[in-house]
């Protein structure tokens, strides 16, 4: 396979985890919450994704593979949702300030991943001692026959399960905001609280799902990552800055989920193209890593100049909803 195939097939792989924070940090924004705090709730999916299939695997006298699979999937769900509803609570009910609060919760799930990453290493003898081979092999299971087809098998058939739900979840979520009535009244309370409120429509519920439902959606991409692309193991601080790469996709996709796809084939591919240009030197590594960044500062410059309100954030986006102010 040539230089340029591998580069593409890694770019993919890089970029599932940042979709899937992305979607759910699209699926959060659409509420009119701004919440920074998913580079932590990604740390908290998969570090509980981890435990469950840690302990599954070490008690159970036969492991399946397809069990341990799910128990890491619910465990992963829960466990970053609670980090959404530990959001909704400050911001909504509380009405903190959501900038300061997001950042809190990815300081909190940080800590917390690391906390317990720690921990269970200590519990499983040593640090690269935990072992959750059944149930990686489950997430990391390619598609039979296909995958060994030459070329378009290495590049379209040869990844994990994860990796091809979080197109199929792409595809849902646009189609769930932008054509079915649900998803109407989710976008209007991004736009206008106090218009929804005023049509009937239950704002604190839907910010309340809506958020927590993101932080679910992020938590799978803190399992991929784990799970499937470091092969079941877990390495303090180990997700780099992919978090923080999530909310520049939703800036640079525009809060369109199906332009999160092709958003997160880029930046999976910039973040990586520095391995492939031979003879950089440190600096210029540096320089290479921070293209992601640089290409969002791009679009978001461009976008505001046309000043297009398709191509805008929410316009309730970061605001505290009071229902006696309206």
């Amino acid at each position: 396979m040539s230089i340029f195939l591998i580069f593409l097939q890694k770019a993919i792989t890089q970029g599932v985890a940042i979709l899937y924070g992305a979607n759910g940090e699209i699926m959060t924004q659409k509420s009119g919450n701004l919440n920074l705090g998913v580079p932590g709730m990604m740390y908290m999916g998969g570090i509980a994704g981890l435990i469950g299939a840690f302990f599954y695997e070490k008690y159970a006298a036969n492991p399946i593979p397809f069990v341990g699979m799910l128990i890491a999937i619910v465990c992963a769900l829960l466990c970053a949702a609670f980090g959404g509803l530990i959001y909704s609570v400050l911001t909504i009910t509380l009405r903190a300030n959501q900038n300061v609060t997001g950042l809190a919760l990815t300081t909190f799930g940080v800590g917390f991943g690391n906390f317990f990453g720690g921990s269970l290493s200590k519990l499983a003898g040593g640090v690269g001692q935990i072992s959750t081979i059944v149930t990686s092999s489950a997430f990391r299971a390619k598609i039979p026959f296909l995958s060994e087809i030459p070329i378009i098998g290495d590049l379209f058939f040869s990844y994990g399960f994860l990796t091809y739900f979080s197109l199929a979840l792409t595809i849902f979520l646009h189609w769930f905001l932008y054509k079915t009535r649900i998803g109407l009244n989710l976008r209007s309370v991004g736009e206008s609280a106090a218009t929804a409120d005023a049509a009937g429509i239950n704002v604190t519920r839907y910010k309340y799902l809506a958020t927590c439902a993101g932080g679910a959606i992020a938590g799978l991409g803190g399992l991929y990552f784990v799970m499937d692309y470091s092969t079941g193991t877990w390495m303090n601080n180990g997700f780099g800055d992919r978090g923080w790469l999530a909310i520049a996709l939703v800036i640079f996709a525009r809060w369109r989920p199906l332009n999160a796809i092709w958003g997160s084939l880029l930046f999976g591919g910039l973040y990586i193209l520095y391995l492939y240009i031979p003879g950089l030197e440190r600096s210029t590594q540096e320089i290479f890593k921070a293209l992601p960044y640089l290409v969002t500062i791009v679009v978001l410059v461009i976008t505001s100049l046309r000043k297009r309100r398709e191509d805008q954030p929410p316009a309730g986006l970061g605001l505290a909803y009071f229902r006696e102010e309206r």
